[in-house]
């Protein structure tokens, strides 16, 4: 390790020395290297190997790079959709003695990809405002916390499959800032139209270079954000007056946020009297995401994305009207949901396949499929049935989401990491089209950061 070099870490990963920080990080060998897609950036950024993980290091200015890593650490204790960060290296030099640029480490966020690589091959139009969809949900959940993020693309997002829909993550924190006490709104909507035209350009990028359809409308999806927004933004904060004798409204107010995927931490109701009588405001004032999410944790340990687990309590409370066990507590039946129908479904599927898709996504999809088989068929298909042609007709197709595309010759490492924005070629299969399903996307799980601490290499 270069002397008097500097790193700024929550822990300190042992392996993390041994990684030739010397070297600018656009010359670092390939057997350090992870073959990720990579999307579009305005640093260097290299995925690399590190003990039985995959990191994200980008080479940043010092104080760009401790600003980014403490507002990250805020995001992930505020439960952000973000991703996670590891470590500051700082007072980097080369081998000849020059000054190095600082590096930001995050934790690779597994099974996500760019959008660019999502549009690899040919996707339907639909895949668009999948994606903005997403992207939406992601804004309106940071400006609840309070943070402004100054550069909202599609390019500083990564997308997760969420039950055949998509989870956005914010990977870019650079130009953000936190507050506190709630952003503007100005800031707010100034953050709505940088994206609006972002997105517009984005996507004409991608018209470009042949990854979208020339008949898809990018004002028309750039527009899409705002509309998405507002219409989730007024949801979760918009006041609503109603009589005294509509109490009902109340729960299905909070209804309506548990199906957008968000839980209401508390309420202010107030009353007003005016010429016609008593009414009553509600006004959601603490909102978070994670409804299903939490239910499933809390009934089986199994920690999933949001739809993920929507779609698993839908086919939990079949499993117990269909078994007589309506009226057994739902913590029981869940753990016999557990282990006569979730295990056995993944346990039917090849270890060598399962690295394809997370285990709840493999689960989803395998319902999906048994469900049109079902429709083909005129009659119910088993499980079992199910998970098998599923396993030898549609799960092999898809690309592995979860490790990374082995290494080839210099030329195809040059390819896989380049730069600049050439389309990758329709018929690369590491880069196979993404099931389509009509749905919306939601958020990231909260997820918890240890205290940082500091470490000087000699």
């Amino acid at each position: 390790m270069p002397q008097s070099m500097q790193i700024t870490a929550a822990t300190i990963d042992p392996a993390l020395l041994d990684l030739p920080w010397e070297m600018p990080l656009e010359e670092w060998p390939a057997e350090v290297l992870a073959a990720l897609p990579r999307g579009l950036s305005r640093h260097v950024v290299r995925f690399v190997n590190l003990s039985e993980r995959v990191i994200a290091v980008k080479e940043i200015g010092e104080s760009v790079a401790y600003r980014e890593y403490e507002l990250l650490r805020n995001l992930i204790r505020l439960g952000a959709p973000c991703v996670t960060p590891t470590a500051v290296i700082t007072g980097r030099k080369g081998l000849g003695g020059s000054t190095l640029n600082s590096v930001l480490v995050t934790e690779h966020l597994s099974y996500s990809l760019p959008y660019r690589a999502l549009f690899s091959q040919y996707m339907r139009p639909e895949t668009a405002t999948r994606l903005i969809d997403a992207l939406a949900v992601l804004l309106v959940r940071l400006h609840l916390l309070g943070f402004y993020w100054g550069d909202v693309s599609l390019s500083n997002t990564l997308f997760r499959r969420d039950a055949g829909a998509f989870a956005a993550y914010l990977v870019d924190a650079e130009t953000g800032e936190l507050y506190p006490d709630g952003l503007t709104e100005g800031k707010r909507l100034y953050d709505i139209d940088v994206a609006r035209t972002n997105i517009i350009g984005e996507l004409m990028d991608l018209q470009a270079g042949a990854l979208l359809e020339p008949s898809v409308d990018t004002i028309e999806v750039g527009d899409r954000i705002v509309s998405r927004y507002t219409e989730l933004w007024d949801v979760l904060t918009a006041e609503e007056t109603f009589d005294l004798g509509e109490r009902w409204r109340v729960r299905s107010r909070i209804e309506k946020l548990n199906e957008l995927g968000f839980d209401v931490g508390e309420l202010t109701m107030k009353t007003e009297a005016d010429g016609s009588g008593t009414r009553m405001i509600i006004q959601p004032k603490v909102v978070d995401a994670g409804h299903y999410h939490r239910q499933i944790m809390r009934l089986t340990g199994l920690d999933v994305q949001e739809r993920q687990g929507q779609r698993m309590l839908n086919d939990l409370q079949t499993f117990r009207t269909v078994t007589g066990r309506k009226d057994e507590p739902v913590e029981q039946v869940a753990h016999i949901w557990l282990t006569e129908v979730f295990e056995p479904t993944l346990a039917a599927v090849p270890m060598e396949l399962r690295r394809k898709l997370e285990p709840a996504e493999i689960f989803h999809e395998v319902l999906e499929h048994r469900w049109y088989m079902s429709e083909q068929r005129q009659h119910d298909v088993s499980t079992e049935e199910a998970v098998a042609d599923y396993v030898s007709t549609v799960l092999p197709q898809h690309w592995d989401e979860q490790s990374y595309l082995s290494l080839g010759d210099t030329q195809e490492m040059e390819a896989i990491f380049s730069d600049d924005e050439e389309p990758v070629p329709e018929d690369d299969a590491d880069f196979a089209a993404l099931d389509e399903a009509t749905a919306s996307a939601f958020e990231l799980n909260p997820m918890g950061f240890t205290a940082g601490m500091k470490f000087k290499g000699e």
